[in-house]
């Protein structure tokens, strides 16, 4: 198992928790059908639901760099995988450490983020998801 030592979460997620991310990461078109079908559940509802599509939209943009991409899936992948810090079925706090997490990847690929990306994701939001 490589270290994660320069994993920029490495001070917030356990050892088992980074790795279950890079695997979700790996298995990005199983990732994509999880994710539409976690926001189709939970959709509008979510006070961070723009930052989600518009990290998704980045990740799949074939011009987003790799290191990017890799930062943004693994947060998409922890917002999409069952096992969580705080589980998603607790009221008004179950989403806390999903937002934490897309936050946190947000601000690491910032510069990386387009307007156009944000502009697809409240496209996305207005329309049926």
């Amino acid at each position: 198992m490589r270290s994660t030592s320069d994993d920029p979460f490495n001070n917030v997620f356990s050892a088992a928790e980074i790795e279950a991310m890079r695997r979700a990461a790996r298995d990005e078109e199983r990732l994509k059908g999880d994710f539409w079908t976690l926001l189709r559940k939970v959709g509008r509802k979510l006070p961070f639901a723009e930052d989600v599509l518009a990290a998704f939209y980045c990740a799949t943009d074939p011009t987003t760099e790799r290191r990017v991409k890799l930062i943004l899936l693994g947060a998409i992948g922890y917002f999409v995988l069952p096992v969580d810090i705080i589980p998603d079925v607790l009221p008004i706090i179950g989403f806390t450490d999903d937002a934490a997490v897309i936050a946190t990847a947000l601000s690491t690929v910032a510069r990386a983020m387009k307007p156009e990306h944000r502009e697809r994701a409240r496209e996305t939001l207005d329309a049926d998801v």
